[in-house]
């Protein structure tokens, strides 16, 4: 089952922002998160807010859904004009789920049309939706494109059938170069996603998958480790010993591949677990998630943030479409960040981009575990004298030691 939601202070039914968050928005990006959460299969890694056709029964139904989400956006609106945030134009909108393309193209490209009528999209605004590859169609590519969609993140996951099996994913190998392919011809640019670390998958698995999802040509490349988290099948299945546990060690060996592998294919990092062919088909709007940018995000169990102030909606879809029904706040929960989670937080995300921390902004005890980091050879020296912390190679395969490091109780 999907996580809980966190813990924090009521949400009023109006969504009222408190007026921490209009403090300095004129000079903040603002984007927008639409989270679909419907799946045709749950894959038995996942602990997202998806839900199947039978797992929703009656409610919460797809076919209402572009309607209820583009209440939402309505209801966003008036709050943030009544919360008094500055008028912005969306500098990135990105489509997540579940599986935002099992909704018809034009059902997508309805809710974007909503947004772009409440806020308008910036010039070069970055546009995206998820994808799974048997989700789509070169009809359904055209569709977004023309709509004002400018990219799509295929979750490729892997090229070997073994390792799909294990990760529950319904597409065949063979379709991601087609589906890559019709991207391109709608003129959308394309990021692949790809997960490591699967029981059962070798060190060639991996070498197969980097060298099929790189030869594709892609702009971007993901690639996460595994996480096995509790309450999903994938866990079950181990702690049954259907399937072997993962390993740190056999992430590490894989993460050093696919560096290897993407700098050789031209593709350079720019977070930890991200690749980009140039700094411009770098994700934009994951960016704006590290930088502490604010951003709505609309649908069930959507998270959403404005200078410091930070909510989340009600998870279910059938509870999210009756609240907009009644003209009521999908929020559940709300919490107000203090000066020392919101520094622990830019220190947690901004140490893992390739453009660095500042050592200016960390505190007495961080700025004092620099050197040490230096001599481990976690981060780079020539960055550090000039004040900023860069991740080397090894330090990336050790970010959670270094973000301790530089946190110290």
């Amino acid at each position: 089952m999907p996580a809980a939601l966190p813990l924090g202070l009521p949400a009023p039914e109006s969504g009222l922002l408190p007026a921490q968050a209009a403090v300095g928005s004129a000079s903040r990006a603002f984007g927008l998160y639409v989270h679909i959460p419907f799946c045709a299969v749950r894959c038995g890694y996942c602990d997202f807010n998806t839900y199947t056709a039978t797992e929703l029964g009656g409610g919460g139904s797809q076919d209402r859904y572009a309607a209820t989400v583009s209440a939402e956006l309505d209801l966003a609106d008036s709050v943030l004009s009544r919360s008094g945030t500055a008028p912005r134009q969306l500098s990135t909108v990105f489509f997540g789920g579940g599986t935002p393309t099992l909704l018809p193209a034009e059902d997508l490209a309805a809710v974007l049309r909503t947004a772009v009528g409440h806020w308008g999209l910036a010039p070069d605004a970055e546009v995206t939706t998820e994808a799974n590859p048997d989700s789509v169609t070169p009809e359904s590519l055209q569709i977004l494109a023309r709509a004002g969609f400018t990219r799509v993140s295929f979750g490729m996951q892997s090229a070997v059938p073994h390792v799909l099996e294990v990760l529950d994913r319904t597409h065949s190998p063979e379709r991601v170069p087609l589906a890559v392919q019709w991207a391109r011809e709608a003129g959308l640019s394309v990021s692949l996603d790809l997960i490591y670390g699967t029981p059962g998958e070798s060190a060639a698995d991996w070498q197969l998958s980097l060298d099929a999802a790189l030869s594709y040509g892609p702009d971007h490349v993901s690639a996460y480790a595994l996480i096995i988290e509790d309450g999903t099948k994938l866990a079950a299945r181990i702690r049954r010993g259907e399937v072997q546990d993962i390993d740190d060690d056999d992430h590490a060996e894989k993460y050093a591949l696919a560096e290897w592998a993407m700098e050789a294919a031209g593709l350079g990092w720019y977070e930890v677990s991200n690749w980009a062919r140039t700094e411009a088909q770098q994700c934009r709007h994951n960016l704006a998630y590290w930088r502490g940018d604010d951003w709505w995000g609309a649908g069930p169990g959507a998270h959403s943030h404005l200078g410091g102030v930070r909510w989340w909606n009600v998870k279910h879809p059938t509870a999210y479409a009756q609240r907009l029904a009644t003209g009521v706040s999908p929020a559940a929960g709300r919490e107000i960040l203090d000066e020392d989670t919101r520094y622990v937080e830019d220190v947690m995300l901004r140490a893992r981009l390739r453009e660095g921390l500042p050592t200016s902004v960390l505190r007495p005890a961080g700025r004092l575990a620099v050197a040490g980091l230096i001599a481990d050879q976690l981060v780079v020296p020539a960055a550090a004298f000039a004040g900023t912390i860069t991740l080397t190679g090894n330090g990336r395969l050790l970010a959670d030691v270094v973000v301790r490091r530089l946190l110290p109780d």
